[in-house]
């Protein structure tokens, strides 16, 4: 097996954007907005909430903005009964337009950014610099979203579910943030105590949005940034997260907080991209990742390197393909942790098996049909099937097995479980990037499924699944005697639990199949 060093790769750490969401601060700068019908009252509205210094210029539709005259603003309103000139936008912060008249809309634009402002005309995005999009005011706190003028709906939309999913309370907690943050900057801390204080203070705000973040609250947390102060010791941590087998859906929510809390993130081939897309921005990303049979880094450098960051102060997040602890030698690297004393945690993940079955629409255990689950991996260490695998519970026939890794050594495997005593025409499915929109799966016999595998692209994680609790799955898709299969009779228990052999089968004579 070629062996390769952990590397941080070059490339992006977020897809493409359409367009750049930027927040201005227009407190007291100078606005330009030219046009008087409705849409121009509310984008006048808009910006005065802002505490802008707004210059309408209405034409003959001045009046139209008398409600906003005499209502109390944040900004300051200054309406000019006359349409624009030129100078008017000069040392402007933004300039908008409603403007009809497409040649007008051209001037317009051209003397704005004549005098070096980003320019907006309302619905036509085809003269815009910037767009407005749907807000949810929870200020200091702001949601905008944008849909870059393709589907304005959808964006309203997108806007009631959050405004349904963010408290009105929040908006209190806030400005407790922006209240309390000279007070943390003051103690001069290192980042990971800041980081530690703001993750606190956040899941104190969505745990209890509705509570007063009052004094007493502030003492709350900062009691607890003291204790952290007192016991730091410059060390880091590590959190082990199992990043599922690929949908970035499937993921927990602990594991997309700690992927947004984390300076550094060791991540494996397995992950898929749209994982790390739910990662902070911010971390360095450093791929050690291990392949079947193919390049791989050794797992005492990913030890040492994960030891070494943590100890310089880092938060490091171990992502791992599926559940950190079936089949991700995860115990390993928290030895080595523990060993350094580092703080480690793990954070456990959908499995791969439980993936599988899922895009399979089956159960993996069944009352009648499959009594345990049992996992085992496809090869040991020196990249051949195990030596030690016990190969009498493999043949269960009321076992669902999960094979991982078994690309290379399936053959291997269906003659040794065959030899004790497993039916040929068990069901079994091999499963390529369970739960990604490349999915690919084989649906055979045990007997069949190895000479089968070459039918899925040769690169991707993959999982075998046997057993008769795949049945009627199986029977969607293949041919002869499971094409036809029904349940297998139900084995009584108390007969099955002390053999494996064929006598033990139901008294009609049928084997399981």
């Amino acid at each position: 097996m070629t062996s390769r060093h952990p590397q941080e790769l070059p490339g992006r750490r977020i897809e493409a954007l359409a367009t750049l969401p930027l927040f201005h601060k227009l407190e007291g700068r100078h606005v330009v907005l030219a046009g008087a019908s409705e849409g121009a009252v509310w984008k006048a509205e808009l910006l005065l909430a802002t505490g802008a210094d707004l210059h309408v210029f209405a034409g003959d539709g001045a009046e139209a903005f008398d409600g906003l005259l005499a209502s109390p603003a944040e900004g300051t309103l200054t309406v000019h009964s006359r349409i624009w000139s030129s100078g008017d936008l000069s040392g402007a912060a933004l300039a908008i337009g409603d403007i009809e008249d497409r040649s007008e809309a051209e001037a317009f634009v051209a003397a704005a950014r004549q005098a070096g402002c980003p320019v907006n005309i309302v619905d036509k995005p085809e003269f815009c610099d910037f767009s407005f999009g749907s807000l949810v005011n929870r200020s200091p706190l702001i949601v905008a979203i944008s849909t870059d003028g393709a589907a304005p709906v959808l964006g309203q939309a997108i806007r009631a579910k959050i405004e349904a999913l963010l408290p009105a309370g929040l908006k209190a907690w806030a400005q407790a943030a922006h209240d309390w943050r000279p007070a943390v900057q003051s103690r001069a801390l290192p980042f990971p105590l800041r980081r530690a204080f703001w993750d606190k203070f956040a899941r104190r705000a969505l745990e209890a949005p509705a509570a007063e973040p009052n004094e007493i609250e502030r003492n709350a947390l900062f009691s607890a940034l003291d204790h952290l102060q007192s016991t730091h010791d410059g060390r880091g941590r590590v959190t082990l997260v199992g990043a599922g087998p690929g949908d970035p859906e499937l993921l927990t929510l602990k594991a997309v907080s700690a992927l947004q809390s984390a300076d550094v993130i060791l991540y494996d081939d397995l992950v898929a991209g749209g994982v790390l897309e739910l990662a902070r921005r911010e971390a360095k990303r450093m791929l050690v990742g291990k392949t079947g049979h193919g390049p791989s880094c050794r797992q005492d450098d990913i030890n040492d390197l994960m030891v070494a960051l943590a100890l310089q102060g880092k938060h490091v997040v171990r992502l791992k393909s599926g559940d950190p602890g079936i089949f991700g030698r995860a115990g390993e690297e928290i030895e080595a942790c523990n060993a350094a004393g580092i703080p480690v945690t793990l954070i456990p993940g959908i499995s791969a098996a439980q993936g599988a079955a899922a895009s399979l629409g089956v159960s993996l255990t069944h009352r009648d049909h499959a009594r345990r689950l049992q996992f085992v991996t496809g090869h040991g260490r020196n990249g051949l099937l195990p030596d030690d695998l016990d190969w009498t519970a493999l043949a269960d026939p009321y076992a669902t097995t999960a094979i991982y890794m078994p690309r290379a050594t399936l053959g291997m495997f269906r003659d040794r479980v065959l030899a004790a005593g497993l039916t040929p025409d068990t069901p079994a499915i091999a499963v390529l990037r369970a739960t990604r929109p490349d999915e690919n799966r084989v649906t055979s016999t045990i007997a069949k499924l190895p000479e089968r595998l070459a039918e899925l692209p040769d690169r991707g994680p993959m999982l075998v699944l046997m057993g008769w609790s795949l049945a009627v799955a199986a029977a969607k898709s293949v041919e002869g005697s499971i094409a036809s299969a029904a349940w297998p009779a139900p084995l009584p228990l108390r007969r099955y639990a002390n053999s494996h052999k064929p006598d033990t089968w139901p008294r009609d004579g049928r084997s399981p199949g």
